[in-house]
């Protein structure tokens, strides 16, 4: 018979000791520097909005839920595939788009990421990203009902680990919040979110969704720190490293290792090299992406696109766009039509022909018929644009063929 856990002790250390913080608070550090720095540059709302898909997209991959690109783009025109598995995937996919939304809204600024340490953020984290889904999607794969918002009412485990009794996970969660929001010095409080991130797994306190929980809570934290400014997610780290994800996550349930491993009844160390995979998680996504958004690139992959477009698909698209198209990707505003044919240098005439196919093929949008117009950014433009960002998305873009771009590109 297995002895189940069930009080707050048994999963401490909640946080490694000061001496064992202090190469991981030099982490921090400069992670923190990175990410407020590009959480600050100006991009285009397009590029945000796809963003989100993406990290919808990654969070379905971890779970081995798979849901390619242009399927999700599909399901938030509300065009839900006829295979009923698949269509079940995207119903997620696409609640979770929304359920990242709302959190962040809701929990936004120093005040809201104090407040997401509370069992009423994480029930209402659960609830948004599951009451959105019908009925008929509520069960685990192994028939039982979710209920969203609902904290388990019922023993589970989770692979080699047991959770702890049910009926102590109030307590558990109480004890998880007051030590993570407690911690609210800089570098620290980004110790604390990674080391959270684990902690919640191993009290696993719903019945089905607590990865995808998990995941926004930790995304959640790192938007309201104001770490994220909405171009950047772990989400996608973890994805591509998943393997590495889920054996650090198992690692960090082991028992302490011995006298030098923490005091704790759970292993210091193993939490430490957690909390280092999420710091360079956090790194090499935040370096990513400024290397991508370097202003002064952009105009080369804009250019490198519509030359694609017009010697290549002669879809209509010309070269003489690029003008207007870089102002509107560098302050992301909008222009009035006519002001964005006058920076085309072309014609009236040929110009409403340009902006006609610019539009077909979503390169701009626009919110009505003779609206203002922002930057567009569909799936198959990011081999040039953001080349790397969303390998899966490129392959799916419908579009056959590319340019090869002149210089090195960032590494995702």
């Amino acid at each position: 018979m297995v002895t189940l856990y069930d009080s707050v002790h048994q999963f401490e250390p909640l946080m490694p000791s000061e001496a064992a913080q202090q190469p991981l608070l030099a982490q921090a550090h400069d992670l923190a520097r990175a990410a407020l720095q590009l959480a600050g540059t100006r991009a285009p709302a397009e590029l945000r909005r796809l963003l989100r898909g993406m990290n919808s997209y990654h969070s379905n991959r971890i779970e081995g839920q798979h849901t390619r690109p242009f399927e999700i783009e599909q399901a938030l025109r509300r065009d839900f595939s006829d295979n009923r598995e698949l269509a079940a995937r995207q119903r997620l996919a696409v609640a979770h788009i929304d359920a990242e939304i709302a959190i962040e809204s809701r929990y936004a600024g120093p005040d809201g990421a104090q407040r997401l340490y509370g069992v009423d953020a994480l029930t209402d984290v659960h609830r948004e990203l599951f009451a959105r889904l019908p009925a008929s999607d509520l069960f685990t794969p192994e028939g039982a009902a979710i209920t969203s918002g609902q904290l388990r009412q019922r023993e589970v485990s989770v692979g080699q680990h047991v959770a702890p009794a049910f009926a102590a996970v109030p307590a558990l969660l109480e004890r998880w919040g007051d030590v993570y929001g407690g911690t609210r010095r800089g570098e620290a409080a980004l110790l604390a979110l990674a080391a959270a991130h684990h902690r919640l797994g191993w009290v696993h306190p719903f019945v089905d969704g607590n990865g995808r929980v998990m995941r926004l809570h930790t995304h959640a934290m790192l938007t309201a720190l104001g770490y994220t400014g909405g171009l950047w997610s772990p989400l996608r780290g973890f994805a591509r490293s998943t393997d590495r994800y889920y054996a650090l996550l198992a690692a960090a349930d082991e028992p302490r290792r011995g006298d030098l491993d923490g005091r704790g009844n759970l292993s210091q160390q193993a939490l430490v090299d957690w909390i280092g995979y999420v710091l360079s998680v956090c790194q090499d996504q935040v370096d990513f992406m400024a290397a991508l958004l370097k202003l002064g690139d952009m105009e080369r992959r804009i250019a490198a696109c519509l030359a694609y477009e017009e010697q290549t698909l002669r879809s209509g698209v010309r070269l003489a766009a690029l003008r207007p198209l870089h102002y509107l990707f560098v302050t992301d505003s909008a222009l009035e039509r006519g002001e964005f044919k006058t920076m085309t240098g072309l014609g009236e005439r040929t110009a409403g022909t340009v902006l006609k196919a610019l539009l077909d093929r979503r390169l701009v949008a626009s919110d009505t018929p003779q609206g203002p117009l922002r930057f567009g950014l569909p799936l198959h433009a990011l081999r040039f644009y953001f080349p790397a960002l969303w390998p899966e998305a490129e392959a799916d873009d419908g579009d056959s063929g590319a340019v090869t771009l002149a210089g090195k590109q960032p590494s995702p």
